[in-house]
């Protein structure tokens, strides 16, 4: 439960015919049969959506919404569909679910500037006919961005920001307007700096390395949190320090009042310790509640929040939530440049890391041979490694701009597809047996946003597995496959957050029988399937046509004559190009 994506799995005919696939194909080892999890937020998500948002028909429709010619109104039925005829054209059924999606969420509309750019910066999504939703992966670039960004630097001489010419001048004052920019995105209050890294990970890693664990202080983490912050507890284990993990729910992120708990027990007594918030899961869609940050910090701990899932459509205020540490990556938030993330950090709190090496551009003086240096004058400066990246950084700040001006709209906008998508794909049944044709495992929304400016209790991202007529998981890389054959991108796998896929999944009991050397592979066998989920994830260009092409693709699979087909196109690909 790593950073692989589903390994290419396919299973040998008894688990074929379980999961409604005829077959002689033998590509693989087996899959066990897995329970159908209807998780409670699923219902609560159908229950929190009013009457007027489920689209329906009078008569027994063959598609998963008002696509079908005779559906005519909305009714307050709920009721579930089957997959769409294959006599109705699909631009008619794409336009006629349009027309019923913006009668359900009349508020996506005040949205319309993001429409605009997904015709403008985004155009690229729609001529190539991809369909994009990987959004936590990375963001898509704005085509404005690279434009102004090349502009630059075809009429700019720049050098290494360690000498006092011009070209090197030119390029710290950048420097500087992007460390500028990033405070003021974040609110950030005096006394904080920025540390340019090379993402969020980089960032983590320089906290994690140079915290002064000792015997006699802790780290505590959620069990819900991606393998970088999980990766601090090497050092503070190899120091002398505790670790103390907060278990996560049966849909990710924890329970408040027992983060509370638990960071009361482990408080400091006679040193400090390090707490680590994940904002946004990955995976498990859960949005901790970033009170949690003043609360640790009354009892004494410092602060980190891994904010790489949260600050591409969360409004994030330093100045409400004064963290120690924030770590970002750019890509994430705008998609460009990649290979630029930075570390939002109280200058008082640098002041008590110890570095354990340093490095050119971190130090004033040297003495060779010996063993005398003195670090740079600049705070910053002492945790910059080498050269930064000084070509991209002015694509920060003008990323950082572009980003401010459309991150209202954001949240009202993905409050509206998420809820679209998640009740279509939930509603959706196999025409041979009439069960589910997925499990969605994640955290769904409790609330609907109304209006600009609101921020959702939950990300937009939606991780499920496909199901087969008697209820058997469907392999993820099969699934997988299958969207890269419709020009489909999304993600399949743990998302590099073992904790959190576990807890999704089911498999904590086999997680704490793993023993040292253990591979993915062996995790599996022992599981007896494929471990991971597909992510489905929505960002700043996505658009009704994104969700449309998603429910039309896990329409598809609910369909036998169509399942098969695809099934028997995948076992006849080599395993190394059906990924």
């Amino acid at each position: 439960m790593g950073n692989n994506h589903s390994s290419p799995v396919v299973p040998h005919q008894s688990r074929e015919q379980r999961i409604g696939i005829n077959t002689n194909h033998n590509h693989s080892a087996p899959v066990s049969r897995i329970n159908l999890r209807c998780h409670k937020s699923q219902a609560s998500l159908r229950k929190s959506i009013s009457s007027h948002d489920t689209i329906s028909s009078e008569k027994p429709a063959a598609s998963p919404h008002n696509y079908h010619p005779n559906v005519t109104h909305i009714s307050p039925t709920l009721t579930t569909y089957t997959p769409l005829t294959p006599s109705i054209s699909r631009q008619d059924a794409e336009a006629r679910a349009y027309n019923a999606f913006l009668k359900s969420f009349p508020e996506y509309q005040n949205t319309w500037i993001l429409d605009t750019l997904r015709r403008t910066d985004f155009a690229r999504l729609d001529r190539t006919g991809e369909t994009y939703v990987d959004y936590m992966g990375g963001a898509q670039h704005p085509e404005s961005l690279v434009r102004v960004h090349s502009a630059f630097l075809t009429e700019a001489v720049m050098g290494n920001t360690h000498s006092v010419s011009n070209s090197s001048k030119l390029s710290s004052q950048r420097a500087d307007e992007a460390r500028d920019a990033v405070l003021s995105f974040f609110r950030a209050p005096p006394g904080y700096t920025v540390v340019f890294t090379a993402n969020a990970t980089a960032a983590l890693k320089l906290v994690g390395e140079a915290y002064p664990f000792r015997t006699n202080n802790g780290y505590i983490l959620g069990a819900d949190s991606h393998n970088s912050v999980h990766g601090i507890r090497e050092y503070a284990s190899r120091r002398g320090a505790e670790v103390h993990y907060i278990p996560s729910t049966s849909t990710g992120g924890f329970v408040l009042s027992t983060a509370k708990d638990i960071l009361s027990q482990h408080r400091p007594q006679n040193g400090s310790s390090l707490f680590a918030l994940t904002g946004l899961s990955n995976i498990s869609n859960a949005k901790n509640s970033l009170s949690i940050i003043e609360f640790a910090s009354s009892l004494g701990y410092h602060t980190l929040l891994d904010a790489a899932a949260l600050a591409p459509s969360s409004v994030i205020s330093l100045s409400e939530t004064p963290v120690d540490a924030m770590a970002i990556s750019f890509y994430k938030m705008f998609g460009y440049p990649t290979g630029v993330g930075a570390l939002i950090v109280k200058e008082s709190f640098l002041g008590i890391l110890e570095r354990p090496w340093f490095a050119g551009g971190t130090v004033d003086v040297v003495q060779v041979p010996g063993s005398i240096f003195t670090r740079a004058s600049n705070l910053h400066e002492q945790f910059e490694d080498g050269t930064i990246n000084y070509m991209t950084l002015p694509a920060v700040t003008d990323g950082l701009r572009f980003l401010s001006a459309y991150l209202p709209f954001l949240p009202l906008r993905l409050s509206c597809l998420t809820h679209y998508l998640a009740t279509s794909l939930s509603l959706l049944r196999h025409d041979s047996s009439g069960t589910p044709v997925v499990n969605i495992l994640s955290r769904l929304p409790s609330r609907r946003l109304k209006s600009v400016g609101e921020q959702g209790d939950t990300g937009s991202t939606i991780s499920l597995i496909f199901l087969s007529p008697s209820g058997e998981m469907i392999p993820n890389s099969f699934v997988e496959h299958v969207a890269v054959s419709r020009n489909i991108s999304l993600r399949t796998g743990c998302m590099c957050n073992p904790g959190g896929a576990a807890t999704l999944l089911g498999v904590q009991d086999q997680m704490e029988r793993l023993y040292p050397g253990v591979t993915l592979k062996d995790f599996e066998r022992v599981v007896g399937r494929e471990l991971g989920v597909v992510r489905i994830s929505l960002g700043l260009a996505s658009n009704f046509q994104d969700v449309w092409k998603i429910v039309m693709f896990a329409s598809s699979l609910a369909d036998s004559r169509t399942r098969q087909a695809l099934w028997d196109a995948w076992t006849n690909v080599p395993i190394g190009q059906a990924m």
